[in-house]
């Protein structure tokens, strides 16, 4: 039985004491050295990150401008291909089209259709040419730069298509030409035999 009472007043020491010891931890010190410090890169981090978010807008406004630049860029070379396309057709045009109806070899009742193939395709791209001056000058057609670019992109396309096509006749019509040269040559040449 000593040994009962020897552990039960161990475990109440141990009881009362264990509380007093964690209260009698005392009060927390606070340094407000270390408190001021925090709070300043606190607020140097809130600058900081209020500078990153502005950088971030700025470098936003400035993507956005390079692309309406590029966009520009895009619509100026698609223009300018456009242009040296055109003129393209129009001296195909002014200076094969003569040549081939100058030709005797081009029959008269063909003078009508030739011209009349090399006219539509003119007649195409002067189209072209007024829908381009509608999308760019007018602002009734409500497009982005991107959109007119695409559009624009797209007439370049179908005027390339427009000079392989008048290429294609000419080279065509310069064929029947020189067949018709050839068979005239050979039908009346002289025979000695």
């Amino acid at each position: 039985m000593k040994h009962k009472i020897k552990i039960l007043v161990l475990a109440l020491t141990l009881v009362i004491l264990l509380p007093a010891r964690a209260t009698a931890q005392g009060m927390p010190v606070y340094d407000n050295t270390n408190f001021i410090s925090f709070t300043k890169s606190l607020i140097e981090s809130a600058k900081q990150t209020s500078q990153l978010l502005k950088t971030v807008q700025f470098l936003k406004t400035q993507k956005e401008n390079i692309e309406k630049v590029n966009n520009v860029i895009k619509q100026l070379k698609a223009v300018r291909e456009l242009a040296k396309n055109n003129q393209k057709l129009f001296n195909i045009v002014q200076d094969d089209l003569r040549d081939i109806l100058n030709s005797p070899y081009i029959k008269s009742d063909e003078v009508q259709r030739v011209s009349e193939s090399f006219n539509s395709i003119i007649e195409n791209s002067l189209e072209g040419l007024d829908y381009i001056e509608q999308i760019l000058s007018s602002d009734n057609l409500k497009m982005t730069d991107a959109e007119r670019a695409e559009v624009l992109k797209d007439m370049e396309l179908k005027s390339k298509e427009m000079v392989a096509e008048i290429e294609a006749k000419t080279r065509r019509y310069r064929g029947i030409i020189a067949f018709r040269e050839m068979q005239d040559k050979i039908n009346n040449r002289e025979t000695n035999y």
